[in-house]
């Protein structure tokens, strides 16, 4: 994983878009990138087709920010609204088949650890909570029991969002979405608890409303997945166009569910606290 591999070759270089090539030359490539540098570099191209106000774009484009190496990072992802962004940012991407993706990048951290065993190659899983919660559910727990080196990061808009707005396990009970007329029957399912006693080392859960600290959650997540064990950061990423709010409104609506059902939480084991601080990584006040 380099540069190398997305730098186009001369004879086809002028049949690029303009913006694939701003990625190659102006990605968040060998430079340590923060949420705070966003605007200065090219994460991802400007003509995704995400709808306007989609929390899912903005939390990817955080978290995209904040991974400590990009260019030796492959994320891994599934159909679905996250696909859309991903697929077109600056980084090394696979989409696996809906549900698998933490199967995936367990094999793929294996062979990389083979492959390049002087190297921190990071491997992250970065799918939307149907992906986490429902379909990939058990690959996921089974990820975190085996004590697999990779990060997942479940992107909850609550919704199906992109098949026209089904109920998912993280929709909050009672909503009433567009193919869940009468409400939604049950609670969320409490994956960041899981997470807790599956074998996550670090978990995380944060709004795209605190840039900041789903940054550091992030970047802490990867860093902490190299050596110590498996991590997990959960962002809720609100959708404007199955929720029903105006496309301007996200963060407003983000800053709300922190009052409420999505309040920040910060989990981390004595091992993986001794690990950041011996990186010089201080931990933050929630």
């Amino acid at each position: 994983m380099s540069k190398k591999i997305i730098t186009p070759v001369e004879e086809f270089r002028d049949l690029l878009p303009d913006e694939y090539k701003e990625l190659v030359n102006d990605g968040p490539y060998n430079e340590a990138k923060t949420v705070d540098d966003l605007g200065s570099f090219k994460e991802i191209t400007e003509a995704h087709p995400h709808c306007a106000g989609c929390g899912v774009a903005l939390g990817i484009r955080l978290g995209l920010a904040s991974l400590p190496k990009p260019q030796d990072t492959i994320v891994i992802g599934t159909p679905g609204c996250s696909f859309f962004a991903l697929s077109q940012s600056a980084l090394n991407y696979s989409c696996t088949a809906f549900g698998n993706q933490n199967s995936v990048a367990s094999g793929l951290k294996r062979m990389l650890k083979l492959r390049f065993p002087q190297t921190h190659k990071d491997v992250v899983v970065m799918v939307g909570d149907g992906g986490v919660a429902d379909i990939g559910l058990d690959y996921t727990l089974h990820s975190w029991f085996r004590g697999e080196n990779i990060t997942t990061v479940m992107l909850d808009n609550e919704v199906y969002g992109n098949t026209g707005g089904q109920e998912s396990g993280m929709t909050v009970k009672g909503k009433v979405l567009n193919m869940a007329p009468t409400g939604k029957k049950f609670s969320k399912i409490p994956v960041f608890e899981m997470a807790k006693t599956s074998g996550c080392v670090y978990a995380v859960k944060v709004t795209v409303a605190n840039a900041r600290k789903l940054g550091t959650a992030l970047r802490r997540a990867v860093l902490i997945a190299r050596e110590v064990g498996p991590t997990y950061v959960q962002i809720y990423t609100p959708c404007p166009t199955n929720l029903k709010f105006p496309p301007n409104q996200t963060i407003a609506v983000a800053k709300d569910a922190e009052k409420t059902h999505y309040a920040y939480e910060e989990y981390i084991t004595d091992e993986a606290s001794a690990y950041l601080s011996g990186l010089g990584e201080v931990k933050e006040k929630s």
